[in-house]
């Protein structure tokens, strides 16, 4: 019931993006098992057929060889036909869904509030963009799509055993239901543990070799190495463990299928000869019911795979639904009176995971077109009140008002990609007149176009190929093709040598007239640009000055120079 249970969200969301599709690959691959079985069962009936009435002249002459040969042909068209057409659909159906799965699963991860769990688990992730969506195709390839392949060949054989006799027909297809239907749920039952064990103990897998050769300088130099090998076989002894236990669930199920099959095909045997030995039916229609009965079985087979892997995807859809449902909605209200960028009232706020509050009783009021500095100590909360007006944290009290707004953070995120797919991440409409522009804007125009493929250039991962100040001010650039009208900026150049942050101040400074521009910082060459600055000190604001006021200097000549 919880298979289910986790499995109907999924199923749900399948449904809604094609629906359409869907159905028709389920009739498709009725249509392909029921043309099998009438080709095999016409061809048993034919060939038998042609050997009585070649057994003298007379009915030779008379024996029509045209019309069951047409028969023949169609049917064999027709399955060609229909298995193509069934491969098309159900593939082009299934891809696409999961392409849209993805994408709405990547955009939940994007939303507000989920960035710092993207950063702190991206192998999980990953693997649940990868892996878990991957492993939804089972749900409709390997179960959906059998399944109703196999309810079909059920139902066609016992129409045609019921046309010899209506209670040799009811048996036939009782025994295929509960026979084919019920060892994939006893199987299915069987391996759903293990099979959970085994995508568990993949993904572990994965996650810890990735750390070993992403991080082995480290952990030889920590001593960690030994241990770091030894958790990698740990898991992969769980995944061999997994791995026996399935097999041997699979090889089961196997023999249980071809138990029934054979089981099927004697009672057919039995039955039809006692059909014809008293009358009821001739030999051609007897070697038609045999051959009936010898492949109405197969289609059920087709399950077995799908049940063996019914609970590795019913993981990924527990895995999976909590985020798929994920709304859009923005952690920060839209401020309402005209004039103001933002408001804070008696905000309290706590960092991701954690319940002790960082920001306590926050009150601000930001007039649009201000510049604002906040000023403090590290850990004075300085960073979280941005990530707050973002819409990164949710308050745990209070309420937070802000115009659609742009977080610059300390770290640069760029990509192994080109010049231009980095820059597009901030605005996928930029054509390339627009992206040189922010490039110049941001005085890396003349680097991007000395590169022997400009704007087509391509990163290393996490940028490499530029230097520090470079990536800051590609970063930068993308500030630029944000048009939105509040900036927050949380040390915009930190890091940086004094006459490249004094050169990307200036150019900051040009860029956000018009706008309303908040700025953390340690420094003075940044606080310089506030109209007012704030001071804060373990989560609380201790005071405010604007540039007029004599604090203001005071403030600012307290902080570092550079």
């Amino acid at each position: 019931m919880s298979t289910l249970r986790h499995l109907r969200p999924i199923l749900a969301l399948f449904l809604a993006e094609r629906r359409g599709l869907m159905f028709s690959g389920m009739a498709l691959a009725a249509a392909t098992v029921l043309a099998g079985i009438a080709l095999l069962g016409l061809s048993g009936w034919f060939i038998t057929a042609t050997a009585i009435a070649g057994l003298s002249a007379a009915t030779a002459l008379v024996f029509d060889v045209f019309a069951p040969a047409a028969g023949i042909r169609f049917l064999a068209m027709a399955r060609t036909g229909a298995r193509y057409g069934e491969r098309l659909v159900t593939h082009d159906a299934t891809l696409a869904v999961l392409s849209a799965l993805r994408e709405k699963l990547f955009r939940s991860w994007a939303g507000p509030g989920a960035a710092h769990d993207l950063l702190m688990r991206p192998a999980r992730l990953l693997f649940r963009l990868t892996a878990d969506i991957d492993a939804l195709d089972t749900l409709y390839l390997r179960v959906l799509v059998p399944a109703g392949a196999a309810l079909a060949a059920a139902l066609a054989a016992g129409i045609v055993f019921s046309l010899m006799s209506p209670l040799l027909g009811l048996a036939v297809a009782l025994l295929l239901l509960a026979a084919g239907l019920g060892l994939p749920v006893l199987a299915a039952s069987a391996a759903t543990k293990p099979m959970r064990r085994r995508a568990k103990a993949v993904e572990a897998l994965r996650a810890r070799t990735i750390d070993l050769v992403a991080g082995q300088t480290e952990l030889v130099m920590a001593g960690r190495l030994h241990a770091k090998a030894g958790a990698i076989a740990h898991a992969d002894r769980r995944l061999a463990e997994a791995d026996d236990a399935l097999n041997r669930i699979d090889t089961g199920l196997a023999a249980a299928f071809g138990s029934a099959g054979a089981l099927l095909l004697a009672g057919a045997l039995v039955a039809v000869t006692m059909l014809a030995q008293s009358g009821i039916i001739g030999a051609p229609v007897a070697a038609l019911g045999l051959l009936v009965a010898l492949s109405a079985m197969e289609p059920f087979a087709a399950l077995r795979r799908g049940a063996m892997e019914l609970g590795r995807t019913a993981l990924a859809a527990q895995r999976l639904t909590p985020r798929l449902t994920v709304t859009d909605e923005p952690i920060s209200g839209q401020v309402r009176e005209a004039g103001r960028a933002a408001r804070l009232i008696s905000v309290t706020a706590c960092h991701h995971g954690t319940e002790k509050p960082v920001l306590f009783d926050i009150s601000l009021d930001l007039r649009s077109g201000e510049k604002l500095a906040l000023v403090g100590t590290s850990g004075a909360g300085k960073s979280t009140t941005l990530a707050v007006l973002a819409g990164e944290i949710a308050p745990r009290s209070g309420t937070v008002e802000a115009m659609a707004a742009t977080l610059l953070t300390q770290r640069t995120e760029l990509f192994q990609d080109s010049v231009r797919e980095n820059l597009r991440l901030a605005n996928a409409a930029a054509d390339d007149a627009a992206l040189w522009q922010a490039l110049e804007d941001a005085g890396l125009a003349q680097t991007i176009a000395a590169m022997p493929d400009g704007l087509d250039a391509r990163l290393g991962e996490g940028g490499l190929g530029l230097s520090g100040g470079q990536s800051r001010r590609l970063a930068l650039a993308r500030l630029f093709l944000r048009d939105t009208p509040l900036w927050l900026l949380d040390e915009p150049t930190e890091g940086l040598d004094a006459a490249t942050a004094g050169d990307v101040l200036r150019r900051l400074e040009r860029k956000a007239v018009g706008r309303t521009l908040v700025i953390a910082t340690h420094t003075q060459r940044e606080a310089v640009l506030a109209d007012r600055v704030i001071v804060l000190d373990r989560g609380r604001i201790v005071e405010t000055a604007g540039k007029a006021e004599p604090g203001f200097a005071r403030i600012v000549s307290g902080l570092r120079e550079g």
